[in-house]
């Protein structure tokens, strides 16, 4: 019994909350889409726009940075197609982003 409360203890210390726990990566996905996001990127990366996450180079090392760079492409995305992305769809893209290409825990 000790020895499992032991381990118990140790799991739970080293268990990582994920960085975007609120958002969820389905909606994120569907907001990409629809911001057409990756139109952007494929003119960046020569026409495969996921080539941009994660790239040698990338400035982008923890969830602060994403969510930070997230919110730049909003910025643009709002010039060039007069959206209005809510936080919500933030969060969601960010964690769309983190679960399918950067994976910070």
């Amino acid at each position: 019994m000790k020895k499992f409360f032991a381990i118990f203890l140790l799991m739970c210390g080293t268990a990582q909350a994920d960085p975007f726990a609120n958002g969820h990566p389905e909606a994120g996905k569907k907001a990409f889409d629809k911001y057409k996001c990756n139109s952007c990127h494929d003119g960046m990366m020569g026409g495969n726009g996921n080539a941009i996450f994660g790239r040698p180079g990338s400035k982008v090392k923890d969830p602060q940075q994403l969510s930070s760079v997230v919110v730049v492409c909003v910025r643009n995305i709002r010039a060039n197609f007069s959206s209005q992305v809510t936080p919500q769809e933030k969060l969601d893209l960010s964690a769309y982003l983190n679960k399918n290409f950067y994976k910070f825990k």
